[in-house]
């Protein structure tokens, strides 16, 4: 196994401000590991096409990247970047049991290969190369996710669609800004990084993860269950600091550049002296 550590880092609330500026020290901190020869990868709901910029943007050389919840994986290929790793899931009846209770709602599935279909324009969401469909289009074949955005509904109101629709053979997240995400059923960035890891050969024990959202939940008990470190932002909901093992920061203060400077560098002992090792760290 090797000695280096594999760090899997959200996008939104974690590396990103809202205004989607970088989170205080996130460059220096990211570009101390990845210079030390760590593996710098991000994890996000993303997808690909709203993420390359991000990994570009910092400089990350990673070999594989985590998009759309886990349920597509990226890998360099020279250059280039390929869909190494891709799961998809029959569409229908989900559609069919969500336009029963949001009819008004706007609706956008990503495709295997990594188009958009979309029945309305989606503020915030990367619609370059989709294509405009009706909402019966949508389930033609099979797809990586679905994206339901419905003004008016906040977070508690999609948590009680959820259960009340028995959406229970698929997994789904909340976005920060409110939109339902559905991915095919036990696929989440947890799932994803441990084929990363088999594939890289990386130790458990030297695997970080920090996250802000519900959809971080399945990565943190992946890290946490191998003996890795799972960090949760300060901003994080109170079921996502519950689920961590260590806390850290808000965003807006810099709290990933503080749990990354607490990884070692080679050479260094591990843990490194400065590391967080309770979730009921003193901030400060």
């Amino acid at each position: 196994m090797t000695r280096r550590w594999l760090i899997g880092l959200d996008v939104d609330g974690t590396i990103l401000l809202q205004d989607e500026t970088m989170s205080p020290g996130v460059p220096e901190a990211v570009a101390r590991l990845r210079d030390a020869g760590h593996e710098v990868t991000i994890a996000t709901g993303r997808s690909w096409m709203a993420t390359r910029h991000y990994v570009e943007t910092l400089g990350l050389t990673p070999q594989y990247v985590v998009c759309s919840n886990g349920a597509v994986t990226m890998r360099r290929v020279g250059d280039e970047w390929e869909r190494w790793n891709v799961e998809t899931f029959d569409p229908f009846p989900v559609l069919g049991l969500l336009r029963d209770r949001l009819p008004e709602a706007r609706y956008m599935v990503e495709l295997g290969s990594g188009q958009r279909l979309f029945t309305e324009q989606l503020d915030d969401w990367t619609l370059d190369g989709g294509r405009q469909v009706t909402f019966e289009e949508l389930s033609d074949e099979p797809v990586s996710r679905i994206v339901v955005v419905s003004p008016g509904h906040d977070e508690e109101d999609f948590h009680r669609l959820v259960a009340d629709a028995g959406l229970n053979e698929v997994s789904y997240a909340i976005g920060w800004t409110a939109w339902l995400d559905i991915a095919p059923m036990g696929v989440d960035k947890g799932t994803a990084l441990e084929r990363v890891r088999t594939e890289l050969g990386f130790d458990g024990e030297r695997v970080l993860v920090a996250g802000d959202g519900r959809n971080d939940i399945g990565m943190f008990g992946w890290a946490l269950s191998l003996g890795g470190r799972a960090v949760a932002m300060g901003q994080a909901p109170d079921v996502v600091k519950d689920a961590a093992g260590e806390l850290t920061a808000d965003v807006v203060d810099g709290g990933l550049a503080r749990a990354l400077d607490t990884v070692p560098l080679p050479g260094e002992p591990h843990p490194a002296p400065a590391q967080v090792t309770t979730r009921e760290w003193e901030l400060g």
